[in-house]
């Protein structure tokens, strides 16, 4: 499993609820290789957004092995996990596409700013940013402030940044849930294609069998050990 762009072992991860703790993910594994896509499904609160941040170091499990690109977390290993936040950030900066649920932009740059700060992050130059925003069908918009544009367009915007990143892999958290029927058929459109095109992994929670079925694997977390 060392040549595997992901896999994750035994992942175990639960919250409290007062004095009792709530299982959310128990005994998870999952393998994904180059050029593969996993849908996540299930009903909320299923541990779906739970996961995404777990495999791109944003929460760490309480228990299990996660492997990224090459990059080992051991939660069994406190002293390890102690110096992942480092190996975590430069995977994020430079690998890891993430797609929140609500967009993650610098309220003080443009939309095209953010795109490109993006870019330049991950060492990539510019050139293409402008491109990737006509292409999401807001490049009219590319010099206005995030607060400017509604929670759409906003969305789109922050598809564009990971778009332009040319990541290694991608995790979508429900990336179409603020557009419309329309735009979300166009932009899950530009998603798989960037994929098809750049051979890049792709993990995609979503609420929608449709879109489910176009994945090439599929883990519904409602279905998980102990759940």
């Amino acid at each position: 499993m060392v040549d595997s762009l992901l896999w994750a072992r035994g992942l175990d991860k639960q919250f409290r609820s007062g004095t009792e703790p709530v299982p959310v993910l128990t005994d998870l594994s999952l393998h994904l290789e180059r050029g593969e896509s996993l849908a996540l499904t299930g009903r909320s609160g299923s541990g779906k957004s739970t996961l995404l941040n777990i495999l791109c170091g944003l929460e760490m499990p309480d228990a299990g092995v996660v492997q990224v690109l090459g990059e080992t977390f051991d939660s069994g290993k406190p002293d390890a996990m102690n110096k992942a936040e480092a190996r975590w950030g430069n995977l994020r900066r430079h690998q890891i596409g993430v797609v929140f649920q609500e967009a993650n932009l610098m309220p003080a740059l443009s939309l095209l700013d953010n795109v490109r700060l993006r870019a330049r992050l991950a060492g990539h130059n510019e050139n293409d940013c402008q491109d990737w925003l006509e292409r999401l069908g807001i490049g009219e918009l590319s010099d206005r402030y995030p607060d400017q544009v509604s929670g759409g367009q906003r969305q789109r915007a922050a598809l564009a940044m990971v778009f332009a990143m040319k990541p290694t892999l991608i995790l979508a958290d429900e990336p179409t849930g603020s557009l419309d029927h329309h735009t979300a058929e166009a932009v899950i459109g530009q998603l798989f294609e960037l994929q098809a095109r750049h051979g890049c992994g792709l993990v995609l929670a979503t609420h929608d069998p449709e879109l489910a079925i176009r994945c090439s694997q599929h883990m519904d977390l409602g279905h998980q050990p102990g759940t």
